[in-house]
């Protein structure tokens, strides 16, 4: 091997590299010898957790990843691909870029946004639309550092809506929270769904020896050096020296780029192809090769480059972005070249498919690495973390809660931002480009109709990290269920999810004990609600001096609208409708948006979720809008029924209003604040006429499912009597409070 300067290998190098003695050991008996410095730095980004999940690895088996509609499962490809019928299928993925925003917002979110869109077109798929879940710390007020979270979150919509709309890829829905344990560490989970045929689908594996090699789209740069290994470990006060781990996104190559690909891959000429993400180009030719049992050797010299003097590991590290990789067939070079040229993307030929199992780079001619690839990409070491169960959570004792005035309550409620109206956030992204929203941002659901495809997909994303916080296990649970109610409240069946499990670091035993508990209560729910986890990202080291993030397993919910009649919103729609409820009256306060806001309290048991109650009440629900007779359909989720009705009353076409009567008798005992503002699971509002009323009550009458109609839509003021004593709120008034909170905050 031709000799080269570069630094001495020490226990102290392959430390900083975030490599254990004991692997470092692997990686020599792997080699056979000791590894040259680039070779390190190979080894340390593709072990590292983001791209080898380590830690996490065993404990995502535990997810069911097959049926009878899933074309590509977790873990084959960049994305996981779900068949829609009539030989359309949906390919959708979420992933994460929490550290690369926490350190530069703008830059961070936008090429996230760049990031998940390139793994979905690299399956064939034509990206249709985006989510995204968000977390910072508080913004409001006088809180401490409400100024520095203001700039995160607003550099990471920034971003957001930057990429997106240039690239001409709409936003239309996602989920925003606010709360302490974000502070110093935002969540920044970005989902993308694209539409292909089922002929369409394309591999990311290196097939056919002797099959040339191309590296296509922005010339590589030092931006996003060795980025895969800053996010698999924790934040510090000296994390901004790691400004250059964070990309720099150019969203117009980009949507050039994706007509390319897409153009190619019509065509005969291509045996694989391979986003260069985490970990660049090291991540794309040592994956090909090890998916096709091949091997994969190129020069770096014919790399395209936009800096001079760049070393073998400053480029095979760097994450420059909208840059792929393609495995072109014999023959069909000059089509790959022509296509590209077209769309004034550059293109080279940088290598090409070896037998024998290695990933060799040359640089001009000599050897800089020699890695056999499928242990470099698949046999990263496993580790099973020791998990800390924290003492059990108490149910709240309701005796230690002042009573406080609710009409106020409501009102700080829907002024908190992490339940006010996300519209200052979603009137920055386009979510009309390309004209398939059909459902705007606002509702349960995002709803997309694709018209290619003539399919009505509905989408949306879930998770109350507070839940998952007290009691992980059951807040997993929830946040598939909340997800597939959701989907229920739309008119939509789901078909499968993706998830981006947000944790802090796992060798500390009381996080990964967290972790491990989020994935067994997600596995266990989408077994019942048959939904198969196609993919997804793992996001650990979640940490910062202010501390560890809660846990955030984020799911995202794909469903099919199978006709456009039963697309239901959650605004009521008429005068003299009928109110009913379906599930429980509550009386849960514990871990409630209620106790947080108005109490200052993160504590209790959060609610129980009855799988079989959520799943029936969702059959039923889904029977009555097949049947005609729901106007509208709205989940109860955080702050309890009387959000819910409030965000019911507030339809941006006509607000409405709503007189409402609680049965207490049915919970006799309980305090009108846990009926107003308990989160009960498997609770749905629902408005019906008063013609289609008793039909309505007969069908949920059939299935035995606790039910109560609650009042009638009215105009101008929420009227909720209880016990007695009657509630009454100007809609006016709310839907002000509402409406202008995040405005007021940022401003």
């Amino acid at each position: 091997m031709a000799q080269v300067f570069e630094p001495a290998i020490d226990p102290e190098l392959v430390a900083k590299h975030g490599l254990t003695p004991e692997e470092f050991e692997r990686i020599r008996k792997i080699l056979g010898r000791e590894p040259n410095f680039t070779e390190l730095g190979i080894f340390s980004v593709m072990w590292s957790e983001h791209c080898s999940y380590k830690n996490s690895r065993r404990e995502l088996k535990k997810f069911p990843t097959t049926g009878p509609n899933i074309l590509v499962k977790a873990g084959e490809e960049n994305a996981g691909v779900v068949d829609i019928g009539d030989g359309w299928a949906v390919a959708f993925k979420i992933e994460s870029h929490n550290h690369p925003s926490a350190i530069e917002p703008f830059q961070g979110a936008a090429t996230g946004v760049g990031g998940i869109i390139r793994d979905i077109f690299t399956m064939g798929a034509r990206p249709e639309f985006l989510l995204n879940s968000l977390r910072f710390g508080p913004i409001t007020g006088d809180y401490p550092n409400a100024k520095t979270n203001r700039r995160l979150f607003k550099g990471v919509v920034a971003g957001i809506s930057h990429y997106g709309n240039c690239i001409g890829v709409p936003t239309i829905g996602g989920e925003i929270y606010f709360d302490e344990s974000f502070e110093g560490n935002p969540l920044v989970n970005v989902f993308c769904l694209g539409v292909l045929r089922h002929e369409q689908l394309a591999r990311g594996a290196a097939s056919g020896v002797g099959n040339p090699v191309f590296y296509v789209g922005a010339e590589t740069g030092r931006d996003g050096l060795a980025g895969a290994a800053f996010a698999s470990r924790e934040l510090t006060d000296e994390s901004r020296e790691d400004r250059p781990a964070v990309q720099v996104g150019d969203p117009f190559k980009e949507k050039l780029l994706l007509e390319a690909c897409l153009e190619l891959l019509a065509t005969d000429a291509v045996a694989g192809i391979q986003d260069m993400g985490a970990a660049g180009l090291t991540c794309s030719t040592c994956e090909t090769a090890s998916r096709g049992g091949t091997g994969v050797e190129i020069d770096l010299a014919k790399v395209p480059k936009r800096e001079r003097g760049m070393t073998p590991y400053e480029i095979l590290l760097s994450e420059s972005q909208e840059r792929m990789l393609i495995i072109a067939k014999q023959g069909q070079e000059q089509i790959v070249r022509d296509t590209f040229e077209k769309w004034d993307v550059p293109c080279a030929e940088i290598g090409r498919v070896t037998d024998d199992g290695m990933m060799r780079v040359r640089n001009n001619g000599s050897v800089a690495a020699e890695i056999p690839a499928k242990p470099l990409a698949d046999e990263a070491p496993l580790y099973a973390r020791d998990a800390e169960a924290p003492p059990p959570i108490q149910r709240l004792d309701i005796t230690t809660v002042p009573v406080i005035d609710n009409h106020e309550a409501l009102r700080a409620l829907l002024r908190d931002p992490s339940i006010a109206s996300k519209n200052w956030v979603y009137r920055q992204y386009d979510h009309m480009v390309r004209t398939g929203t059909v459902v705007h941002p606002g509702s349960d659901a995002a709803v997309f109709r694709v018209r290619e495809a003539e399919k009505i997909l509905a989408a949306t994303n879930d998770c109350n990290s507070l839940y998952c916080s007290l009691d992980p296990r059951e807040g997993g649970r929830i946040a598939v269920a909340e997800a597939a109610r959701n989907l229920a409240c739309s008119g939509a069946v789901p078909l499968a999810i993706t998830d981006n499990l947000n944790f802090g670091n796992p060798y500390k035993p009381a996080n990964f004990w967290q972790l491990r508990e989020c994935v067994e209560g997600i596995a266990e729910a989408c077994r019942a609600f048959d939904t198969p986890v196609v993919g997804g990202n793992v996001s650990l080291y979640n940490e910062s001096p202010a501390g560890v993030v809660d846990p955030t397993p984020t799911v995202a919910m794909v469903g099919l609208i199978e006709r456009e009649e039963y697309i239901t919103t959650q605004f009521f729609k008429a005068l003299g409708d009928v109110i009913l409820l379906i599930g429980d009256l509550g009386r849960e306060l514990g871990a409630s948006h209620f106790l947080k806001v108005c109490h200052g309290r993160k504590e209790g048991l959060p609610p129980r979720l009855d799988v079989g109650r959520e799943l029936t009440v969702h059959s039923v629900l889904r029977s009555l809008i097949r049947s005609g007779v729901v106007r509208s359909a709205h989940d109860c989720a955080e702050g309890g029924l009387a959000v819910a009705l409030a965000e019911c009353c507030f339809n941006p076409e006509e607000r409405f209003g709503a007189t409402v009567d609680l049965p207490t008798e049915a919970n006799s005992g309980t305090r009108i604040d846990e009926l107003l503002f308990g989160e009960s699971q498997s609770r749905v509002v629902i408005s019906v006429s008063k013609k289609n009323l008793e039909t309505a009550l007969a069908s949920l009458r059939s299935t035995k499912v606790p039910h109560f109609e609650l009042g009638t839509v009215c105009t101008n003021d929420l009227a909720i009597r209880a016990a007695g004593e009657e509630l009454r709120w100007s809609i006016d008034e709310l839907y002000e409070g509402w409406w202008n909170a995040i405005a007021r905050a940022v401003a």
